[in-house]
């Protein structure tokens, strides 16, 4: 029997680029076949679907990255360190992989209803690292689903924004502005009286 392991590599990186250029809703059956150099039944040989083929790069890719950003941030002493190390990674994701994660971020809101939260999400581990932060006293910020929504849009949005050209790459550029200004989203200081 054959390994289909490089078969599917192929599909996957075909997939990849199709969807990132031409959108997932665009990219046909026959367009990721062709790409991949297969025919379109040996794609269906390893997806059902198209919108199965999603979910598998979605979350085998979602997955991979989560893990990365939970190892990473083990050795790490500090809330305000880890923080940086977790926006840097993030970005250096960004520069060394615009393909992958641009994928990422553009089909999240099709993919995400299929990923549960936990050690395998990237979300949760930055929702786990806020709590520890808020438990240890070094994050004034008391609410950890907010703290955690405010760090994805800073740090999502410049990503965003590179993807449709109102912000030039590398998005690694910005880690140090980006990381200081999550720290003061999560610790804001008293307004003041006027």
């Amino acid at each position: 029997m054959r390994d289909g392991r490089a078969t599917k590599l192929r599909i996957h990186d075909a997939a990849l680029t199709l969807f990132v250029t031409k959108g997932v809703t665009e990219t046909s059956v026959r367009d990721l076949a062709q790409a991949a150099g297969i025919a379109e039944g040996t794609l269906y040989r390893h997806y059902a679907s198209k919108d199965d083929l999603v979910a598998d790069l979605f979350a085998s890719n979602y997955a991979a990255f989560a893990r990365r950003l939970a190892e990473l941030g083990r050795p790490i002493v500090g809330f305000r360190a880890r923080l940086a190390a977790l926006v840097a990674e993030l970005f250096r994701f960004h520069d060394d992989n615009p393909t992958l994660f641009r994928f990422l971020l553009l089909v999240q809101h099709q993919a995400l209803p299929r990923v549960h939260d936990g050690e395998d999400n990237p979300v949760s581990v930055l929702h786990s690292l806020v709590e520890q932060g808020i438990r240890d006293g070094e994050v004034t910020l008391t609410d950890a689903a907010l703290g955690t929504a405010m760090i994805l849009g800073l740090m999502l949005q410049p990503a965003t924004a590179i993807v449709y050209g109102r912000l030039d790459a590398p998005l690694s550029r910005f880690t140090d502005t980006i990381a200081n200004a999550c720290w003061r989203a999560l610790n804001p200081t008293e307004a003041p009286h006027g």
